[in-house]
């Protein structure tokens, strides 16, 4: 399936990998509907493509993410005051939801390139990703009820990464904190100091990605999603049956044979 067209996203294909850049920089990169709709449609799009094991997500002109587009809350706000209910805000909202979700268990290795702001809808995506590489400046934060509204679809998988307790602090408090901070709460994975240094850790992060088998990572990524939501035991039978099938298929026989041969598996050339 082709790459829909964008106007708030830049996309770029190389090799394994799809470079997305979140581009409104005028705004920092906000959150507005077309913006998730447009990356929905990305992530959509890529779902049952195999030759894309990679999704790097990065925001233009310094910045990741700043959150919410207020533009389009303003707006919302109209369609309800002309309605005389609050579904707008509810399509809204909820339309970042699906997203998030949907990024979360994309098939992909999705890999977060964090810099400036990190507030709001951009702090969920960090949350949802696979790696996480932050420059020590980023400033992360949740500002939502600063503003008086909540982190309504972003609370869960801000639980989900860093525990009930620091999700209750930092979203309570609505307090910003930079890279390092966020690496001791376990937001992210790697801080870097300069742009350079963020270059070379993402190329780096990719290399070990080619290292992997396509087919085994989006296997074992679903099989951890399932991890505390189903019974244990029917869980393991069925990681079993998947490990049998997988020695016994074309990528467990290739890694086999490359290791005795002390050469790559094909897909890491």
């Amino acid at each position: 399936m082709s790459l829909p067209s964008t106007q708030t996203l830049e996309l770029h294909e190389s090799g394994f990998v799809l470079h997305v850049h979140l581009n409104r920089p005028d705004v920092r990169n906000a959150m507005s509907l077309l913006m998730t709709q447009e990356l929905s449609a990305v992530f959509t799009a890529i779902a049952e493509r195999p030759d894309i094991r990679a999704v790097v997500l990065r925001g233009k002109a310094g910045h990741f993410c700043a959150g919410g587009d207020i533009k389009d809350m303003a707006g919302a706000r109209a369609l309800a005051a002309n309605s005389g209910n609050d579904e707008a805000y509810f399509s809204l909202n909820r339309a970042f939801g699906s997203l998030i979700d949907q990024v979360d268990h994309a098939p992909q290795v999705v890999v977060v390139a964090l810099e400036g702001a990190v507030l709001g809808g951009g702090f969920g995506l960090a949350c949802v990703s696979d790696v996480a590489i932050s420059m020590n400046n980023a400033q992360f934060g949740l500002p939502e009820t600063g503003l008086g509204i909540l982190p309504a679809q972003i609370a869960p998988f801000v639980v989900k990464r860093i525990g009930l307790t620091q999700a209750r602090r930092l979203a309570l408090l609505g307090a910003r904190f930079n890279g390092d901070e966020a690496l001791r709460l376990g937001i992210v994975h790697q801080v870097v100091n300069s742009t350079e240094e963020l270059g070379t850790a993402i190329e780096t992060t990719l290399s070990q990605i080619k290292r992997c088998a396509p087919q085994a990572n989006r296997a074992t990524k679903a099989l951890l999603h399932r991890v505390g939501n189903e019974p244990l035991d029917n869980l393991l039978d069925d990681a079993a049956r998947q490990f049998a099938r997988a020695v016994a298929g074309s990528e467990g026989a290739e890694g086999t044979m490359a290791f005795v041969q002390k050469r790559l598996p094909t897909w890491a050339e």
